[in-house]
């Protein structure tokens, strides 16, 4: 069994940045993809970032693209999301999830799921 643990979520001022980090226990990751997800108040979760295995390639939401990078640290069994010029609109729980097929694996493909952390960015 995979736990996945978020942590560095926060209250922040628009334009500020944050980190969020998600370590994985109980088993290494091997070929898992991982990503992260948000979900804010009455809107259901949505996709975020991912990474593939190697960490070679990763896929952005559009209005996060340039703001927002993601990385891993399979040797640590880590990942993390730099989120820079941070908005209101990203204020939600964000989620670190993986999946055993790739990048573009849908919202359902997802294998584990942590329990999330809380970004709040005041205007």
């Amino acid at each position: 069994q995979v736990q996945l643990v978020e942590s560095g979520g926060g209250l922040v001022q628009a334009g500020g940045s944050l980190r969020l980090s998600c370590t994985a226990s109980g088993r290494t990751l091997t070929n898992y993809a991982m990503g992260w997800f948000r979900q804010a108040p009455g809107k259901e979760r949505e996709f975020v970032a991912a990474i593939s295995w190697s960490g070679i390639s990763t896929r952005y939401l559009d209005s996060v693209k340039g703001r927002f990078t993601i990385s891993r640290d399979n040797a640590k069994n880590t990942m993390a999301l730099q989120m820079n010029s941070l908005k209101p609109e990203d204020t939600a729980v964000y989620y670190c999830a993986a999946n055993g097929y790739s990048i573009f694996a849908a919202k359902s493909q997802y294998d584990y799921w942590g329990q999330g952390t809380q970004v709040t960015v005041s205007s």
